[in-house]
């Protein structure tokens, strides 16, 4: 069987220009969707003027790039491809094929441009990076999209750590492994990469899904303010991208103009917020066990006094300003580092939305799956729950 590169197939580049066209229209609209997929918000500042990490994806191969979690979109490849690569006649090997990916706007959440002898000339990120799976349906990494879904394979410290303008923090973000990324160790101002807290250790925490989002309030672990505060904050700060952040409470004074971030962040809340969260399989809990496990939960466990409501969490509260309700780390028997240097010191009540689909659990990812987490919480309000109860539970915690 031969393998082949990137000159046959060529051909089907053209197809790229009309859907980057709509795309630019699209963004005129401020379409929330596009903009979550597809909008670098000028983060090409940071990802090719000062981090020059184009130089270094030049030479990854789609295999290296899908090893460290890198996600394709089949639905952005021609048929033509997607029968190829089903043939296996795709050199995943070649380098040149990732810059075809790349000119198709096929790999997700990344925003190259590259030139007609196929260099990579500047690269970006989006949303969807961290915040984006595939369904796996052609091959491992490569499918339609899931948007929402927390991309647990992605390993940001790795992939940034090619980047030669990196030097300083290529060692610390090296140790954040997959699925996980410290969005309160560093910022970036437009001109310069600095640390929020210097001579503090990184604190890593999971990337969570964004999906059933409706209602909560508060996306962030430690609820420092709704959900467009974080989308800002993440845009400029963390993406790189050109616009305006500030907030006082941690001493980040962000301002550049023109702002392309703010106008958009409606746009994107307004489709974060339509982003349901996946039911589980019918097949994937024992139904009885969670009908047992449920009666645990509120009654004898009384996990619903936090995870209380439609998206169980007591976070959105009627007090007036549309304050929080938060807990101190010792309360629920929580690692305080990374609520150390945040906006409230604090953490929510996360919302319990699809755990079938998204383990590690905790801020931290130190509960690897569902019985770990009961077992922190027996342990910690000294529940004494029988082993059956504690099973249930776990089958009520997948229904969900």
């Amino acid at each position: 069987m031969r393998l082949i590169g990137v000159a046959s197939i060529a051909f089907v580049l053209a197809l790229t220009f009309t859907s980057a066209s709509a795309r630019e229209d699209s963004h005129s609209r401020f379409d929330g969707r596009e903009i979550f997929r597809f909008d670098t918000f000028g983060d090409e500042q940071l990802w090719t003027d000062v981090l020059r990490l184009h130089e270094a994806v030049q030479t990854v191969s789609p295999t290296t790039a899908l090893s460290v979690g890198l996600k394709v979109d089949v639905n952005a490849l021609p048929q033509a491809i997607v029968d190829k690569l089903l043939a296996k006649e795709v050199d995943l090997n070649d380098p040149a094929v990732t810059m075809t990916l790349l000119k198709l706007n096929a790999v997700v959440g990344v925003m190259g441009k590259v030139d007609d002898s196929g260099r990579l000339t500047s690269i970006g990120i989006t949303c969807a990076l961290c915040h984006s799976n595939v369904d796996d349906s052609l091959t491992k990494g490569i499918g339609k999209r899931l948007d929402g879904w927390a991309n647990h394979d992605l390993n940001v410290g790795v992939i940034a750590g090619l980047a030669p303008g990196l030097a300083a923090f290529k060692t610390e973000f090296s140790t954040w492994g997959p699925g996980k990324y410290d969005p309160r160790h560093h910022a970036f101002d437009g001109v310069n990469l600095f640390e929020l807290h210097p001579g503090m250790k990184s604190v890593p925490v999971v990337t969570p899904a964004i999906y059933g989002l409706k209602g909560v309030g508060f996306e962030t672990y430690t609820a420092d303010g709704p959900i467009s505060y974080w989308n800002n904050y993440v845009g400029v700060s963390q993406m790189g991208g050109h616009g305006s952040f500030i907030d006082p409470r941690i001493g980040l004074f962000i301002n550049q103009t023109p702002d392309v971030v703010t106008p958009k962040l409606k746009a994107l809340l307004d489709y974060q917020l339509s982003l349901r969260a996946p039911k589980p399989p019918a097949d994937s809990f024992d139904h009885r066990a969670a009908a047992r496990g449920r009666q645990v939960f509120y009654r004898v466990a009384g996990c619903g006094s936090c995870h209380s409501g439609p998206n169980y969490t007591d976070v959105v509260s009627d007090r007036p300003g549309g304050i929080p309700v938060l807990h101190d780390p010792a309360e629920t028997g929580m690692d305080p580092a990374y609520a150390d240097r945040t906006a409230t010191g604090k953490y929510r009540t996360t919302p319990l939305r699809a755990l079938w689909q998204h383990a590690p659990y905790f801020h931290d990812g130190s509960a690897p799956d569902l019985p770990a987490v009961v077992d922190h919480y027996d342990q910690h309000f000294n529940l004494n729950l029988t082993d059956d109860q504690k099973a249930d539970l776990v089958e009520f915690l997948k229904s969900l």
